[in-house]
């Protein structure tokens, strides 16, 4: 079945950098857009970036345009998220989601805590 397995998740401050990880397996990585998504305390599942099969076209919400980047590596069946400029309002676990958009199976999520 489909796994999903997030890291890279931490404390960062103000303006830090961090980047995730997103291990997938039990089904053909290759062939699935992905995206990741995330959830702050209190709030509904937000989408953040989806990224195309073969890593062609990216897209992004506003909130995180510019700051954070999706990419993909099909041979290692990981899919990764730099997150650049962070900001706290970016605080929140985020999950990784197979398909487009935010609503497909997830992982279990890493927590971003941004604050100083």
């Amino acid at each position: 079945q489909v796994q999903l397995v997030e890291s890279g998740g931490g404390l960062a401050q103000p303006g830090g950098s961090l980047r995730l990880s997103c291990a997938a397996s039990g089904f053909s990585f290759s062939t699935y857009d992905m995206s990741w998504a995330r959830q702050a305390p209190g709030k509904g599942f937000e989408w953040v970036s989806s990224i195309y099969n073969g890593g062609k076209y990216t897209y992004y919400a506003d909130s995180v345009k510019g700051r954070f980047t999706i990419s993909r590596d099909n041979a290692k069946n990981t899919l990764y998220l730099q997150m650049n400029s962070l900001k706290p309002e970016d605080t929140a676990l985020y999950y990784c989601v197979q398909g487009f958009g935010a609503g497909g199976p997830k992982g279990q999520g890493t927590q971003v805590t941004v604050s100083s």
